[in-house]
């Protein structure tokens, strides 16, 4: 139970703190920034890395469970349940913030500004980088050590950075469904689970064509 216990913790957490700053940015009128939406997000990502990455490995993430599962890393039969409580974990933060600012429309839901399609190959390009530099400094299907912290945090807040005011770069499943279900926006949902997942899996592929079957950091135990 600890792996999924730590799961769901951390999933809770970074959407908390991650969805939590861009509810109190719409609640305030600005006052967090887009800026610090992003710089909110990748170091939440890092922090709980550091923090479950040994115990948990640290996905966070429906679409990284499922491609370390498709990358033969992570076992099937683990990923429905670290998926549950990766789902539980965020929709336990979504309904604390919206208790705390009932005030909120979107209570940081992933909402796009253009056309689906378009928004569908970002999010699916945004999860190909984001996999890309989990899977290669990974150990296994663990993100673990200063490396994957700084460098899965940076990813995210580069990330959030630059595609955020267009599709509020999710790159996780869980991290829009809870939002979107809980502030009733349910818009294009079901791009951001399915791209995610697409992206995730075709950077596994990238990697097996880049590094043979060693779809991991140099030196680890895969």
């Amino acid at each position: 139970m600890k792996k999924y216990i730590s799961e769901f913790i951390g999933t809770f957490s970074m959407i908390f703190c991650g969805t939590g700053a861009m509810t109190i940015n719409e609640v305030t009128g600005g006052e967090v920034t887009h800026v610090g939406i992003a710089i909110t997000w990748g170091l939440i990502v890092m922090a709980m890395i550091y923090a479950f990455g040994e115990t948990s490995g640290a996905h966070f993430n429906p679409a990284v469970s499922i491609a370390f599962a498709y990358a033969k890393k992570f076992s099937w039969k683990e990923v429905p349940k670290y998926i549950i409580a990766q789902i539980l974990g965020a929709f336990a933060a979504s309904l604390i913030l919206w208790f705390l600012f009932p005030a909120s429309e979107t209570l940081g839901a992933t909402i796009p500004t253009v056309d689906v399609w378009r928004a569908f190959v970002l999010e699916l390009l945004l999860t190909f980088f984001l996999m890309v530099v989990i899977i290669n400094v990974s150990t296994g299907s663990k993100e673990i050590g200063v490396v994957a912290g700084i460098a899965v945090g940076a990813v995210v807040l580069l990330e959030a950075m630059f595609a955020g005011p267009i599709t509020n770069a999710s790159m996780n499943p869980a991290r829009s469904i809870a939002p979107a279900i809980v502030s009733g926006n349910l818009q294009h949902l079901w791009m951001y689970i399915t791209a995610p997942i697409l992206g995730a899996l075709l950077a596994v592929v990238s990697c097996k064509l880049v590094k043979d079957d060693n779809c991991c950091a140099e030196g680890s135990q895969c």
